[in-house]
Order: C-alpha cells, then structure tokens, then sequence
C-alpha cells in the first residue's frame, strides 16, 4: 500500500523534479486549490524544478493564461508541457485535411501547422480536442458520426487522452472517452499524450533545461488519474504520488475522508502501486 503523508515537504529532499498533473490536482475546473499552488511554491524555493504536465489540448501558452486565471500561482511551477504541445507533431506529420472535433477554444492546437478543415467526405484523418459542448453533450453523442469516419479507416489523433475531468464537482467527458469509442469500431488511435511516453520525454527535457542533469529516480509524478497519471508515470519507471480526492474518490471517500483500506483494494485492483498518498496537495 502507498504511504499516506500529511506535507509534500515530507518527501520533497528525495527528490530533484516535480511532474505535476494540473486538472484535478491544482484545480478542479472552476476554482484553484491554493494550497497545491503552495506546496509546489515551497518546492521550488527548495530547489526542485516542478513541470505541469497535462492532458489539455491547447498548447501550454492558453493553458498558462487559463489556469492562471483560475487562481493558480505563477511561483508554483516552471514549466508546462500539455498533450496539445507534443499532440502538435502527430497533426504535422499527417494528412493535412482534418475533420476537427473539439470546441472552437481548442483550435490553436491546428495553428501553424499547414493543415486546412474540410467537411467529413473531404477529411484524410481525424482530429479530436474533445466534445463541442462538453456541458450538453456525451460521448455516446458522437458514435453515429465516429461510425461513419471508421467505415472509411481514418487515423484517428487524440489530443486529450482523458476520459473525464473535474469541473466543479462534477465529471465532464474528454476526447479519450471518443477515441476509446472510436477504438471498438475497429480503427486504432494515435495518442502522445499522458499515459504516453511523447509527453514525459518532452516534460523531463523541460526538467532538465530548468535543473540540469538528474537521475531518474529523483523524478516524482502527482497526479489522480489512474489510466493517464499512475499508469503513464510508473510505466516510465517514475515514483508516484497519488491525489485520492480526485476523479477516482467515489471509490474510496466516504464523508470527505479517504478510507484507507478502500483505497488500498481499489488500488490493488487496478494494479497500481502509488509511492505515496494524499486527499490533496499540499
């Protein structure tokens, strides 16, 4: 089982880079959890270089300026690196007429890059940044169109491998909740994005730019997505601290409190093997 800590700075000389999830570990979608941006403020002045990895599909600028205006704290964080940033090379070295799904705040992730949008009967490949209305809309919404894309093979590139987030206290869908649709119609996806290793290869370069060399054992993932942050950070040999009162916390927390020995199942369950963990953090 994880070792339930109180403070990150129990842990935090361990370590030389933070690789830090945002949605759902410093902010829920609506409003900042100030002591997340704290925790990591006070491992920066210990000489920790903390980079925010992400599943957002925008490229790191929009995500600096949203999460910015939800209250997160510039002192918390060196760099970003999001899904949208490394999802940026699958778009250019593919075909260049894309059926775009997503939200018209999502389209900087297609800027620059030479690609033109054309209607379904035109587009060569699929790009997903997510629903066009994440309030209103499922995913199941989208399997009739999907269907019609796979009967004709589209590569299929997913530019936000979460299945869901938080916002506010409830669960909003993502792209990967469409990808995994269109994957049962029989059509492979291409995805850079947490759980994949594009997206830590480019964090801990990041890392390094900021800290120098490090090895990677001094390397901690937060996180509190179990098919994205746990499983793409141990996959990459990284230890884990595991943020239990995010999207998974209605497996485990009863009256606000984390019952230890729910969490313990459920993580044995998933075959996950968290370092550590923490309701939030700070």
């Amino acid at each position: 089982m994880a070792q339930r800590i109180q403070s990150f700075r129990d842990i935090a000389a361990q370590y030389d880079v933070v690789l830090c999830d945002v949605w759902g570990v410093l902010h829920n979608g609506v409003e900042a959890f100030s002591h997340a941006s704290e925790a990591l403020a006070a491992a920066r002045a210990a000489g920790l270089a903390v980079v925010l990895i992400t599943n957002s599909p925008r490229p790191h600028p929009g995500v600096r300026v949203q999460i910015r205006g939800l209250g997160v704290a510039d002192e918390a964080y060196d760099r970003i690196v999001t899904s949208g940033d490394v999802t940026r090379a699958l778009i250019a070295e593919g075909p260049k007429k894309i059926w775009f799904i997503g939200a018209e705040k999502d389209l900087p992730l297609l800027d620059g890059l030479g690609v033109s949008q054309v209607g379904m009967e035109e587009a060569e490949v699929i790009v997903c940044a997510g629903l066009r209305d994440d309030e209103r809309e499922t995913a199941e919404d989208y399997r009739g169109e999907l269907a019609i894309l796979a009967a004709r093979k589209l590569p299929f590139i997913c530019a936000n491998p979460d299945l869901v987030v938080e916002r506010g206290h409830r669960l909003i869908p993502c792209a990967g909740a469409l990808a995994v649709i269109y994957e049962t119609l029989g059509v492979a996806t291409r995805i850079a994005g947490k759980p994949h290793r594009p997206i830590y290869e480019q964090a801990l370069a990041e890392a390094r730019e900021v800290h120098g060399a490090f090895e990677l054992s001094r390397v901690i993932a937060v996180g509190d997505g179990m098919p994205t942050d746990v499983r793409g950070a141990e996959a990459f040999g990284l230890d884990v601290l595991y943020i239990s009162g995010g999207i998974h916390a209605q497996h485990y927390v009863e009256g606000g409190r984390t019952d230890a020995g729910k969490l313990a199942a459920f993580l044995a369950a998933e075959n996950a093997h968290p370092k550590w963990w923490m309701p939030r953090l700070q």
